[in-house]
């Protein structure tokens, strides 16, 4: 994990990777709980008999359910010292490149896009890939905007 010493430490990285989590596994079990929490039943994501004759040979991983990853992956990739909180400000670009199936490991790597003044603190713009492992093609490509407030 990288740490920044406040946010003069975060100025001096713009435009740099500044790491990778660890794989995390995306079982049957968190796909059926995103669905009852999202009232997203598709049967591609919860069907696994009717999934196995479909397009992907399985299920797969809600596309959303893949973005709301990033908290808990960018959380073992940085930490920020010398703010009072962070809060998510939203996305610039989303992009679903590839079906997550149940079972895979996937995990984030992080560039920092660019860092912004705003009243009270600094906006972070972090490029973030999610990685299916043991494929070329990357699950999720996003930028997340940050707000850091010190």
């Amino acid at each position: 994990m990288r740490v920044f010493d406040g946010v003069d430490e975060l100025r001096a990285a713009k435009g740099t990777e500044i790491g990778t989590s660890e794989w995390f596994a995306v079982e049957q079990e968190r796909i059926n709980g995103f669905a009852d929490a999202t009232e997203d039943h598709q049967w591609i994501h919860i069907d696994a008999e009717k999934a196995a004759d479909g397009p992907f040979g399985g299920t797969i991983a809600h596309g959303f359910l893949t973005l709301s990853l990033l908290p808990k992956l960018l959380q073992e990739v940085y930490r920020i010292d010398g703010v009072k909180m962070g809060v998510n400000y939203g996305l610039n670009k989303v992009r679903f490149t590839a079906p997550v199936p149940v079972g895979s490991r996937v995990r984030a790597k992080v560039e920092l896009v660019d860092i912004a003044d705003v009243s009270g603190g600094v906006q972070l713009t972090t490029g973030v890939t999610i990685e299916i492992e043991g494929s070329e093609k990357p699950a999720l490509v996003a930028e997340w905007l940050t707000r850091q407030y010190v």
